[in-house]
């Protein structure tokens, strides 16, 4: 274990996946929530509103063993007729399942889906915003007000790739929007400086003008 190993928080919706990580030691991510691939040595488990009490914790995780591309129709052949049946998801092969001591809680209910963290500041978290780095907790803030202004982006974070900065991507009519922490990099910037509302509206005023975001159905489950 090292300091600068990457982490990636996942979120568990029901508690038969959670069967599935502690007895048969895989979990699933759908292709089209991970499409540059699954970048981390050790993968947490978020759990869902289904989990009662443990609602909103990251009580484990595991180190990665391996992962193949599988659809999903073979990957949960119990469920042939799920409407994502053929869509291709990650099977991610874990090592032994361990307990987080104390599980990281998610004290002001905020909305996640993945986190990229890194393995220094997993083993010290105790509650989510423990895990991001300022430029990432920024760049998710900016993520979640496209995403509640009906534009779905992706985002990086500056624990995926070790060495870039958390960018995020749009898709749009006349191409794809950039925006990034890094002043140096391509596309626009985004300066933690500046108000969020500023820079939404600029964010929003340029996919207007890139021809409006494409619509892209992501998979959750």
């Amino acid at each position: 274990m090292f300091a600068e190993d990457r982490v990636l928080v996942g979120v568990i919706n029901r508690k038969r996946d959670l069967q599935s990580v502690q007895d048969d030691k895989w979990y699933r991510i759908p292709q089209a929530q991970m499409k540059r691939g699954v970048n981390a040595e050790y993968i947490a488990f978020f759990l869902s509103k289904a989990f009662g009490e443990r609602n909103g914790s990251i009580p484990y995780f595991a180190d990665r063993k391996g992962i193949e591309l599988l659809y999903r129709r073979d990957l949960i052949p119990s469920e042939p007729n799920h409407p994502r049946a053929n869509e291709a998801y990650y099977k991610i092969q874990l090592g032994t399942i361990r307990e987080k001591k104390p599980p990281i809680l998610n004290s002001t209910k905020r909305t996640i889906g993945f986190i990229y963290t890194t393995w220094d500041r997993f083993i010290k978290a105790s509650k989510i915003s423990d895990l991001y780095s300022k430029e990432d907790y920024f760049v998710d803030r900016i993520y979640h007000a496209l995403r509640n202004a009906g534009v779905t982006s992706e985002r990086t974070w500056s624990a995926e790739y070790r060495t870039s900065a958390p960018t995020l991507r749009v898709l749009c009519e006349k191409g794809t929007l950039t925006a990034s922490t890094s002043p140096e990099s391509e596309g626009m910037y985004l300066n933690s400086k500046l108000r969020e509302d500023k820079i939404l509206a600029a964010i929003l005023a340029e996919i207007t003008k890139q021809g409006g975001p494409v619509t892209v159905r992501v998979p959750l489950e």
